[in-house]
């Protein structure tokens, strides 16, 4: 019985390709509404008869499958908003697909006025929020942002779920890349392709709304979900980092080439399991996930370096390696795995060489990243040619880098190891 109503904010490749496919495969659902401010994307959809197109990238294969039935509205203007209210005063499930947190309350008609304003109307029926926001307390942002805004409490009982997507996706947006990857587009009359990998065991905050049972099924619902985006962080999105960076030292341009190189793959499997693995299954040893396993870890992690070399992906190592200075953040992906690993009591000996060659790419891009002049190496080798402890007060905004001192000396030395260890 179709007694649901979608609402999702955004529709990227991970709105298109997960949330929206999902809703429309589980056949709960009266209505699926999007609110999109591109204009040229929302025409090209309505054109279409609100029927969309994804990629699928499988093992073996690219699969193209067709959505339908789908409404797509554009908050900005005014007839399209009014529509869009009285959806939100129905749906069941709200989902943000957003570029990140800080478009929640961006403009007049933002996410969150929307919201709150769904929220506040005469609606019955209880509502998940989930955010699909690459950041670990998004729901707790998006909470913040509606409550500043709420008036009058909601009758209606609501809950807002973080999420662990690891899904990978992309946008192609060049006519020639399209028709060589033999891509479908998102809709006839735009250049524009979702592609996303076929993987779909996305991880979600638990439902507590009493006997509320979600129109999306196949989610996995975790009561602490923290553990889990720190596996996702520390694990997935670490070695895909470190992955990209050495192939770009070593000047490969796809990921799937990664694939043939023994070296870096050895490099990268030692730093999952050796290093993210050991200190995450010790740290989260007392939740009994098997996740949090030797075993469990080891078939995540030798999952994840499959599909981060899936050839069909067709990733590139510029997209997977773009911006470099969010990724060489204290707490991001590389630093931050490295001092749970070394908090753990393990060495971080894998995760200082993806540092280390973080530190390069950056550098060798040094205009494109806004590096100040006296940070840049000169004409010599790069990879010994920059002071590390300079680069990072200026990366991280410090003059106080004594707590990351251990750390440090591991990306000097892994500097000097790295050459020689991937020489060709």
């Amino acid at each position: 019985m179709k007694d649901h109503v979608f609402a999702g904010f955004g529709f990227g490749p991970i709105q298109a390709g997960l949330f929206v496919h999902e809703a429309f495969q589980s056949g709960n659902f009266a209505r699926i509404v999007i609110s999109e401010i591109d204009a040229k994307l929302v025409a090209a959809v309505r054109a279409n008869g609100g029927s969309y197109y994804v990629n699928i990238a499988r093992a073996d294969r690219i699969e193209v499958v067709r959505v339908d039935g789908i409404e797509i509205y554009n908050p900005q203007e005014e007839k399209d908003r009014k529509i869009l209210l009285e959806v939100l005063s129905q749906a069941s499930e709200m989902v943000t697909s957003l570029p990140s947190v800080s478009f929640y309350d961006a403009g007049q008609n933002s996410v969150a006025s929307l919201m709150a304003a769904g929220l506040q109307s005469s609606r019955k029926k209880p509502v998940l929020i989930y955010t699909a926001e690459n950041h670990n307390h998004a729901a707790e942002i998006l909470e913040e942002q509606i409550q500043k805004k709420i008036t009058t409490r909601p009758a209606a009982k609501y809950q807002f779920l973080n999420t662990v997507i690891g899904k990978m996706s992309q946008v192609v947006t060049d006519s020639r890349e399209i028709a060589q990857k033999n891509l479908k587009p998102l809709a006839p009359g735009i250049e524009r392709a979702f592609l996303v990998e076929e993987f779909n065991k996305i991880l979600v905050t638990q439902c507590r709304l009493g006997d509320f049972r979600p129109g999306i099924e196949v989610f996995l619902e975790k009561e602490d979900l923290l553990p889990f985006e720190e596996a996702k962080l520390y694990g997935h999105n670490a070695i895909h980092a470190l992955l990209a960076y050495l192939g770009a030292w070593k000047g490969y341009t796809k990921m799937a080439e990664l694939k043939g190189d023994g070296k870096i793959m050895k490099i990268a499997r030692q730093a999952f399991l050796g290093e993210s693995g050991a200190a995450l299954v010790k740290k989260h040893a007392g939740l009994q996930d098997v996740l949090f396993t030797e075993p469990g870890y080891r078939e995540y992690a030798e999952d994840l370096l499959q599909r981060m070399t899936n050839p069909f992906l067709d990733d590139t190592i510029e997209r997977a390696g773009r911006d470099p200075r969010r990724k060489l953040g204290v707490q991001d992906r590389l630093f931050g795995t490295m001092q749970v690993v070394w908090q753990q009591g393990v060495e971080p000996l894998n995760m200082a060489l993806g540092a280390a060659a973080a530190l390069v790419y950056l550098l060798r891009r040094g205009k494109e990243n806004q590096v100040p002049e006296n940070l840049l190496p000169g004409p010599g080798d790069p990879m010994a040619d920059f002071e590390v402890e300079e680069v990072l007060r200026w990366l991280w905004q410090t003059d106080r880098l004594e707590p990351y001192a251990p750390l440090i000396q591991y990306v000097k030395a892994a500097r000097e190891k790295l050459a020689p260890l991937l020489a060709r």
